[in-house]
């Protein structure tokens, strides 16, 4: 294969653009801008609140767990690129049939079909294919590629909303599906390669092979699995991420109804959303570079120490200034939320089985990402005020930090 190295630049960084814009449009793009349409849902289709979600919802509990394990299996074994390219199919293609539907099951099936793209090309295989194009330089490469869904978080409710007033719902869904096809369709097929080797290369650009860092390179698929879920720093890592993702989710879902609650306007709380959104842009960036030169574990640590610190500001959040601070710091420290599990998993249990074991994690961290804000919404119901929530929040942020610092990686070089 001809080889596509740059003799100045590391073909690693255009792997690092791929990866920020496959997160950008299949993750920041539907995470934060689909929830734009659920009026136009409720008053054009009749659907009730809890049905706008179901969709999604039903797709997570019925196929993610099943499709990120077929994820983490195929990506090891054909490559993270045909798997991104076939997830971004499973993303545009429902979106522009979004546009035709006209009743509750249509939407159903489509928002399952949603799941399934993003199972395929959203967290799973970015991450696979950034840890394994960097070495020394994987956290910040993670840092920058996960700049995308950060960005795609921030710009996405406007433009969206822009779409829709402009276009109606149908054609902005029509649009949003075209775009993701014509950006990310190309970028695969053009610019993503699975690892370095398919071009000749070594991971960080390296003159010679990098010593092995994988430590289940012989074991079949199973065994690789069963040798992950015996070792204690497994269940570390999904009870600390699940806890903190948890929290994390259920201030993000809450956010705006906490403020309202709180006497502010929807235009008010939509701005401190906007703002924590566009602070997690910075700890994006500056936790990939602490990464790179401390502990990735007790990076991820402290990070989810700062996040679960910054709870409790939430209580003064009838002073302008307290929820501004909240916003500043919560989502400067949601730079760590999800990009760092890739690395502190690399580091645990290598690379070559990297796919199947996130899968497990990324599956099982995402019941926490739903569980923490059902949590949150029924405090809310039974006793008409989120405070209760929040003490459980901040202190389940607490404990996931507290386990993912008690991560034992043995020969760990880097710095303390």
């Amino acid at each position: 294969m001809t080889n596509l190295a740059s003799p100045r630049i590391f073909y690693g960084w255009w792997i690092a653009v791929a990866a920020f814009l496959n997160l950008f449009l299949a993750v920041g793009v539907i995470f934060y801008g689909f929830p734009v349409f659920y009026p136009a849902f409720a008053s054009a289709l009749g659907f009730t609140r809890s049905q706008v979600t179901e969709g999604f919802l039903l797709g997570f509990l019925a196929i993610g767990l099943p499709f990120g394990l077929l994820a983490g299996v195929l990506i090891d074994r054909v490559g993270a690129r045909w798997v991104i390219l076939s997830g971004v199919g499973f993303i545009g293609l429902p979106l522009i049939g979004m546009g035709f539907m006209t009743c509750f099951w249509q939407y159903q099936l489509l928002c399952i079909i949603e799941v399934i793209g993003y199972v395929l090309a959203g967290p799973i295989a970015n991450q696979v294919l950034i840890t394994r194009w960097f070495r020394a330089r994987r956290g910040q490469a993670m840092g920058y590629a996960y700049l995308g869904l950060g960005l795609g978080g921030a710009v996405s409710p406007p433009t969206m909303n822009w779409l829709l007033h402009r276009f109606g719902w149908r054609h902005a869904l029509e649009i949003a599906g075209v775009v993701i096809l014509v950006v990310l369709f190309p970028i695969g097929i053009w610019v993503t390669r699975s690892t370095p080797a398919d071009i000749g290369l070594y991971p960080d650009g390296a003159a010679i092979p990098p010593s092995s860092e994988d430590t289940l390179t012989t074991r079949s698929a199973f065994n690789a699995i069963g040798a992950a879920m015996r070792n204690t720093n497994f269940w570390l890592i999904i009870a600390g991420s699940a806890l903190v993702i948890g929290a994390m989710n259920a201030v993000i879902q809450h956010f705006i109804f906490f403020l309202k609650h709180q006497g502010y306007s929807s235009t008010a709380a939509s701005r401190y959303l906007s703002i924590l959104l566009v602070a997690s842009l910075g700890g994006r960036v500056i936790v990939g570079h602490v990464a790179d030169r401390f502990k990735k574990k007790n990076t991820m640590a402290g990070f989810y120490l700062l996040l679960g610190g910054a709870i409790p500001l939430l209580y003064l959040a009838h002073k302008p200034l307290a929820v501004l601070s909240f916003a500043v710091i919560f989502g400067f420290s949601m730079g760590a939320d999800y990009m760092l599990i890739p690395l502190v998993t690399a580091e645990c249990f290598g690379v070559a089985s990297l796919g199947k074991i996130l899968a497990l994690i990324i599956m099982a961290y995402s019941i926490g990402q739903w569980v923490g804000p059902w949590v949150a919404g029924y405090i809310f119901d039974h006793f008409g005020t989120y405070g209760p929530a929040w003490k459980i929040m901040a202190c389940a942020a607490l404990l996931g930090s507290t386990a993912i610092y008690a991560i034992s990686i043995q020969g760990d070089g880097a710095e303390a």
